[in-house]
């Protein structure tokens, strides 16, 4: 199903887990091309994620692909976050796994009233990406702070909808 993949989990030096993606799939200077992330992700749907922390089981759904890449969110990145959220989905399965800080809101808007009828979920992930130097060596890992938006459906299951919220972590770029 999923094409061959490079990501791993390592811990900071506080204990708290980073999925390490070494594959960037969504290079270039310029714009990400959203299409092919959104081919991309319909390689996980139908596959499903348990968060260890809570054991949640979270879906991934037919809806992912165009909610991630087409999201009013998606549309307003720009640079280094457009291109960490285009390349968090290869480490999508691990950072479901990892999520922590499981967070409710009610559902708020008239539109997912069918496919959020149950409200929704935040967790909070991390994920590193490698920065490479002008020879191409690594020079270090960049590390993003996401959170990931999980509707809970009216089939009782969870679904994620979006990866939002991405932030560069200034503390602590890993290095090699």
């Amino acid at each position: 199903m999923e094409s061959k993949r490079n990501v791993s989990v390592i811990q900071d030096i506080d204990g708290n887990n980073i999925v390490i993606i070494n594959d960037i799939r969504f290079k270039g200077k310029r714009s990400i091309d959203w299409k092919d992330v959104r081919e991309y992700l319909k390689e996980y749907v139908g596959a499903f994620y348990t968060i260890a922390v809570t054991g949640d089981v979270v879906y991934i759904g037919s809806d992912l692909p165009k909610e991630y890449s087409g999201s009013n969110y998606t549309n307003s990145l720009k640079g280094t976050n457009a291109k960490a959220k285009a390349n968090a989905t290869t480490g999508i399965p691990e950072m479901i796994e990892i999520a922590v800080g499981k967070h409710f809101r009610e559902n708020r808007e008239n539109k997912h009233k069918r496919d959020a009828k149950n409200g929704w979920y935040r967790y909070d992930s991390r994920f590193a990406l490698p920065v490479y130097d002008d020879i191409g060596e690594l020079e270090r890992y960049n590390v993003f702070h996401a959170s990931m938006l999980v509707r809970h459906s009216n089939d009782g299951k969870l679904y994620l909808y979006d990866v939002i919220d991405i932030k560069k972590e200034t503390s602590n770029p890993l290095s090699e």
